[in-house]
């Protein structure tokens, strides 16, 4: 089961990004751009920002993540989204042997299916736990100098070869910081009905943590369809209003 939680953001998010919109149409020095960003002020400086479609200031406040749960599968899809900053549990100098894994829901919901999966998982978790050993063995056969640092050198590059053999449900953890302008671009994606269930699933934490954190800055963040046209063409889900309607709700309500 996935689990998201905001480990950092920058401090007062909003009316950062307020002053940096009001830098850009106002004479005001650096020292002044705080005066007079009142709550309200802060509002309507970011809605103007909205309503000019002006994205760049929101790209001074930055939100970290500690995301566990989700499957190597989901790595290589959020990985793609290159304006962010990723640290990855290592598979090479972290042993994979006792692997957890990530079980689709269409899977799990059928026991036959469920237990084909399983059984899967059990033989990739052998075949990793042989040749993790039988490498081992080899690379400390190896040894010139037979010492602590040694040896565990020698289990990383038993690990580096044998993670090969893992699947893409293999778990892992990672910790990944974005900006907001990225994070509402990631949200217009993957926040999709047609988006992968997985990082679907991922997105709305995050969204619902984002929401919380600075709800001005998201307010109408989530898929495309949100706040315009279903950008799908032929390929719209058709539930435009459900997903309008679900996706505008409040933090609260959420």
């Amino acid at each position: 089961m996935v689990k998201v939680t905001l480990i950092a953001h920058t401090p007062n998010p909003e009316q950062l990004v307020a002053a940096a919109a009001k830098l850009c149409y106002s004479p005001a020095t650096i020292g002044e751009l705080l005066d007079g960003l009142t709550p309200e002020a802060t509002e309507g400086f970011l809605k103007r920002l909205t309503d000019l479609g002006h994205q760049s200031p929101l790209e001074h406040a930055t939100f970290t993540f500690g995301i566990e749960g989700v499957s190597r599968t989901l790595l290589a899809q959020i990985t793609r989204h290159r304006i962010a900053s990723f640290s990855v549990q290592s598979q090479r100098y972290v042993s994979e042997s006792g692997f957890d894994y990530v079980i689709p829901s269409a899977i799990e919901e059928d026991q036959e299916t469920l237990a084909a999966f399983e059984e899967s998982m059990a033989q990739a978790g052998k075949a990793y736990d042989k040749i993790a050993g039988l490498l081992e063995q080899k690379y400390l056969s190896q040894l010139t100098e037979d010492t602590p640092s040694a040896r565990r050198s020698a289990k990383s590059k038993a690990n580096e070869d044998a993670r090969f053999v893992l699947p893409g449900a293999c778990d892992t953890k990672m910790i990944v910081t974005m900006n907001a302008r990225s994070l509402r671009n990631f949200f217009s994606l993957r926040c999709c009905s047609r988006a992968q269930w997985e990082i679907r699933r991922l997105a709305d934490e995050m969204l619902l943590l984002c929401r919380q954190a600075a709800p001005l800055l998201f307010a109408g963040a989530g898929p495309g369809c949100v706040s315009g046209p279903c950008p799908e063409g032929a390929m719209s889900c058709g539930k435009i209003q459900e997903m309008r309607s679900r996706y505008h709700k409040t933090t609260k309500e959420e």
